[in-house]
């Protein structure tokens, strides 16, 4: 089930240094086979995304672009629906994520958001 128009303007971009580094030292964290994700409440109530990948994974910047094009594709299509509102949600990209099936990077971050308990019942 693809979202919704009015489902992906539910989400709102992670774009200051100071949110990705408090998600990094207060958050709850999942590590799956092609993506991380890092998940904490914000007093916003909405659902917002952010997208990271280290030079570690590749040191050319095409690559790691392309990861984030990937992860952005994924969390557009999840995030919407299975997401818990009030909730920022930093993806972070592995060297896995390049080569990976979109499908599964789909069920990897339903996997994270289950384990980590912010998978929302009915898809709100």
């Amino acid at each position: 089930m693809h979202a919704s128009k009015a489902d992906l303007q539910s989400l709102t971009m992670i774009r200051k240094r100071d949110d990705f580094v408090a998600a990094n030292t207060s958050a709850a964290k999942w590590v799956s086979q092609g993506l991380v994700m890092q998940a904490m409440p914000n007093d916003l109530g909405l659902k917002r995304t952010g997208f990271t990948v280290t030079k570690k994974v590749d040191k050319r910047a095409v690559v790691r672009n392309r990861i984030k094009r990937r992860l952005r594709a994924a969390a557009a299509e999840v995030l919407p629906i299975h997401a818990k509102d009030g909730m920022d949600y930093i993806i972070i990209g592995r060297a896995e994520t390049e080569t990976r099936e979109y499908a599964q990077l789909c069920r990897d971050l339903k996997w994270c958001l289950a384990k980590m308990g912010f998978l929302a019942e009915q898809g709100s």
